[in-house]
């Protein structure tokens, strides 16, 4: 058996060795750190194109339905309720208008949804907590040169380095 960098295990392994491993396995949390980071942006950046996306079509369907739907629903109004056209136009105005606040407010409903997204706030407390695990690391005692290890003491050493 063998660790990570090849060396056997239970042999002593040098500084050198032992610096290049831990500056590789910092590497690799720094790059799976940023990997996670810009995951989370990206779902950000997504929901804030939902939001964008809803204020978009609010607006147009505002815009393109007001004549068509307008006309409509004042001539129907007109025709079950025989009041005045006017009035009939103002109130199928009402009701386009209130279509388009309905869609304005899931467009802010998604809007709120992409603010909280915390995906930076996450990645930057999950930095300091692996800083500060790092920082409170203290190294394994090492025996003296004259004291050799019991065969027991070195298979538990292999098992748990597995």
């Amino acid at each position: 058996m063998s660790a990570p960098d090849g060396s056997p295990v239970g042999a002593e392994r040098s500084i050198g060795q032992l610096f290049a491993s831990a500056t590789t396995e910092l590497s690799a949390l720094v790059h799976d750190e940023i990997a996670l980071a810009k995951a989370q942006l990206k779902q950000d950046v997504k929901r804030g194109a939902m939001s964008g996306g809803a204020f978009s079509m609010a607006g147009a369907v505002l815009v393109f339905s007001l004549p068509m739907l307008n006309f409509a629903l004042a001539y129907g109004i007109r025709t079950w309720s025989h009041w005045n056209l006017a009035i009939c136009f103002v109130l199928s105005f009402a009701a386009n208008v209130l279509v388009a606040g309905l869609l304005g407010l899931i467009g802010l409903v998604f809007a709120k949804k992409a603010k909280r997204g915390k995906g930076p706030q996450k990645v930057a407390a999950s930095m300091k907590e692996s800083a500060g695990v790092l920082q409170n690391a203290r190294p394994h005692p090492r025996p003296e040169p004259g004291d050799e290890p019991a065969p027991a003491a070195l298979e538990a050493v292999a098992r748990s380095s597995s």
